[in-house]
């Protein structure tokens, strides 16, 4: 995680706290870079808490976090998974020019619970950023993930889908919602092993280019094999 471990925002979902925001340190993208080749990675991804107290979301911190690492290790990949950076279009941009090998952004839950479960977020502002994003840089492969079992029927999570890939998202994971306390979003299901495989010949078949589904899935769950599968399933 880049841009430091407070939130300014609140979602029921999420462990990390909602406090005030330290400024970005200038000293990271240096240490993120000499980190990834020290540790020999080759695909890395780079999450980031939301950043309302800056004016571009973050943005341009986590771009030069992303060009410090092409300069110290040229051949890595990288997945930075942003918040919604206020739906600044600019400051999106700021980020594609960084050259990802792919732009992640969650939705995490259906439209019908974004007001009980993602505190100061907009269902259509993410959905917004997830197309932007492949019209602006469309050589980019777009991902996006949600959570399930916090009350959400089936027809919500088909509806779900298809607004993600009419977005042109290529990437997708689906994974359980364990709460991180007691005082956080209740899990109030947890779906067989069945329904996940069902999810993911769902999105297949709507067109998404790889997908990860399952119990234990995360955003990062084997990203960088979605990210190979997606780029074979190119051509």
């Amino acid at each position: 995680m880049v841009l430091g471990d407070r939130c300014t925002r609140g979602c029921r979902f999420c462990a990390v706290e909602r406090q005030r925001p330290l400024p970005p340190d200038p000293d990271e993208p240096q240490r993120v870079a000499q980190a990834i080749q020290e540790w020999g990675i080759r695909y890395a991804v780079l999450t980031m808490p939301t950043r309302d107290d800056l004016a571009d979301g973050g943005s341009c911190h986590l771009a030069r976090v992303l060009e410090c690492i092409h300069q110290v290790v040229p051949e890595v990949l990288t997945e930075p998974l942003i918040s919604d950076l206020g739906g600044n279009q600019d400051s999106l941009q700021t980020v594609l020019a960084a050259r990802p090998n792919v732009l992640a952004h969650n939705v995490e839950t259906v439209a019908e619970l974004y007001d009980q479960v993602r505190i100061g977020a907009d269902y259509k502002r993410t959905l917004t950023l997830l197309e932007t994003a492949k019209k602006l840089a469309p050589r980019i492969l777009t991902k996006s993930g949600f959570m399930v079992g916090l009350g959400e029927t089936s027809q919500q999570i088909t509806r779900l889908l298809k607004d993600l890939r009419n977005a042109g998202v290529d990437l997708l994971t689906i994974g359980q919602y364990l709460a991180p306390s007691k005082n956080h979003y209740p899990v109030l299901r947890y779906p067989f092993p069945a329904e996940y495989e069902a999810w993911k010949q769902e999105a297949l078949m709507l067109g998404f280019k790889a997908v990860a589904s399952g119990p234990l899935v995360r955003s990062s769950y084997r990203a960088g094999f979605l990210y190979h599968q997606a780029i074979k399933n190119k051509v």
